[in-house]
């Protein structure tokens, strides 16, 4: 069988670079092992290299620092997160149509959407903590989300998954948000900037009540994550769901626990 890409006129990868493609990314993994066994701190070249049987100076045929090789793996971290948030949302969808819903409104598999999402990223935040740690806790030296490649495309990706399902509803069932005038100065600004960034023309009120979402959820999880909420709570899914049901009433949604 001849491939796609034969077709188009376009060689395949050559045999070394399947090759240096398959060690930098076992490099990758190598440094995600540390990460979860030993903390951040953990990942340096020469551990890297040990673990793999390499040499420190080997590894710079394929990063060219130990900071870009750091780039790459919280990229891949945040690659594996929005795989899992997507598929948890995708399967969630199928079950829907399955079920016989052709009766239902347009809504409802957009909030099913979007109650997956949260819950996903909380599942996979709680089963991955050194990971959550690494891209969600204290920014570690010389690691820019918001200015990076390969960072930014892969944190846009994972925050356009929420932001598609949260515009995707306003726009189904426009929900209450407040006009640019009763928006504080001092977020308006903010906000403008938010919005060219996302490149949309959306409303401010809208994407002010998204970040509402957002730290609400994000809040949450981190406490969890991170062990702050053991003072009160064994099993922090009860207070989880309940904060899933205010935002559902910030939406005008009826979510029930």
């Amino acid at each position: 069988m001849v491939s796609a890409d034969l077709d188009e006129g376009v060689a395949p990868p050559s045999r070394r670079a399947r090759v240096r493609a398959a060690t930098s990314q076992e490099i990758i993994s190598t440094a995600r092992g540390l990460l979860v066994t030993e903390g951040s701190a953990a990942i340096s070249l020469r551990a890297i290299a040990r673990e793999m049987g390499m040499t420190a100076p080997a590894l710079y045929r394929y990063f060219s620092s130990h900071e870009e090789l750091i780039h790459h793996v919280v990229a891949d971290i945040f690659t594996e997160l929005s795989d899992y948030v997507e598929s948890a949302v995708a399967d969630a969808e199928t079950v829907l149509a399955r079920a016989g819903e052709s009766t239902a409104a347009p809504t409802d598999a957009t909030e099913i959407g979007l109650i997956t999402a949260c819950q996903a990223f909380r599942r996979w935040s709680v089963g991955h903590q050194a990971e959550f740690g690494m891209i969600f806790g204290t920014p570690l030296p010389g690691v820019d989300l918001y200015q990076e490649e390969p960072l930014l495309e892969c944190g846009l990706r994972f925050g356009g998954i929420f932001l598609g399902l949260f515009v995707e509803l306003w726009r189904i069932k426009p929900f209450d948000v407040p006009p640019d005038d009763e928006i504080q100065p001092s977020l308006v600004s903010q906000l403008e900037r938010y919005r060219v960034q996302l490149g949309t023309e959306l409303p401010l009120g809208v994407l002010q009540v998204f970040l509402r979402c957002w730290v609400s959820l994000y809040g949450t999880v981190a406490l969890e994550v991170f062990g702050h909420l053991r003072f009160a709570l064994d099993d922090a899914t009860p207070m989880f769901e309940l904060m899933l049901s205010d935002l559902a009433g910030l939406l005008g949604l009826s979510y029930g626990i």
